[in-house]
């Protein structure tokens, strides 16, 4: 009973992490979440192959109402561009089923590698850009729907596959490529990752046949027990989250997220 109650405050207690750092920074919170509930599965008897699926597709369901609170605090903002968000992340949702669809079926020790790496060197590209001043800000950044929307799909898969919701990737984008200023692309990032979480929900809820180690009250590798614990505080946090960001300076803030993206690439790299 006492390693239970403590797994729930370790839940409630990562919940608190995941939704303020959600709505500050765009990002799904994936970097926190999987490896805490990866232990907590893991402390139950599950086993490592089973336990990691486990997290990533209850994560992506935390990941869903977190999203959607933080992006409607960005809304209140108007630092939403929803026809860009529309458009990335329907294609997004798409990428996010298929990436499911294979990190269940795959080896996941070579995708964990690529991504740290890629997360590392695009912190290092945002980083030079940040300090050297590189990209400019504009008031109206460019919308080239044509550009945008073919991005959403591997922005999903990297979803689906390792159930970050994909702002990692999607904020420096928007910022260095499309000229979107840093507040404006956390929250179109925010929206974007409603529909990619979603798609990577669908894929770890109905990919499942027969696997003997699920544990009780779940949907597939989605465990509904674990997911409420942890978004009875990530939701609520992910508005104190957003209220924040747009209190601190672009350039902080741009800082604040090449740091959490460093600590992403060397979480996954297994330095950290």
């Amino acid at each position: 009973m006492q390693s239970y109650l403590s797994y729930l405050l370790i839940l409630l207690a990562t919940g608190i992490g995941v939704g303020f750092a959600s709505g500050a920074l765009g990002v799904g919170g994936a970097f926190i979440t999987v490896p805490i509930t990866y232990w907590v599965i893991a402390g139950m008897g599950v086993s490592p192959d089973t336990a990691i699926k486990i997290a990533i597709g209850t994560n992506l369901l935390v990941i869903l109402p977190t999203a959607i609170s933080g992006a409607l605090g960005h809304n209140k903002r108007g630092a939403v561009r929803w026809k860009v968000a529309m458009g990335l992340g329907l294609c997004g949702l798409g990428g996010a089923w298929v990436g499911a669809m294979l990190a269940i079926r795959l080896p996941g020790e070579s995708l964990r590698v690529g991504f740290g790496v890629l997360v590392l060197a695009v912190a290092l590209w945002m980083a030079l850009n940040t300090a050297l001043n590189l990209t400019r800000e504009r008031e109206k950044p460019k919308e080239n729907l044509a550009a945008l929307v073919p991005c959403g799909f591997p922005i999903g898969m990297l979803t689906g596959l390792t159930g970050i919701g994909g702002g990692i990737v999607t904020v420096p984008m928007l910022v260095l490529a499309f000229g979107f200023p840093m507040h404006l692309a956390v929250g179109t990032s925010m929206a974007v990752i409603i529909f990619t979480s979603l798609g990577g929900v669908i894929g770890y809820a109905v990919n499942s046949p027969g696997v003997p180690e699920l544990l009780s009250h779940s949907i597939g590798y989605v465990n509904l027990p674990i997911w409420l614990c942890l978004a009875a505080t990530s939701v609520p946090m992910a508005q104190v989250g957003a209220k924040v960001a747009h209190a601190l300076p672009a350039k902080r803030l741009s800082y604040v997220f090449i740091a959490i993206m460093v600590y992403v690439g060397l979480r996954m790299l297994g330095v950290v």
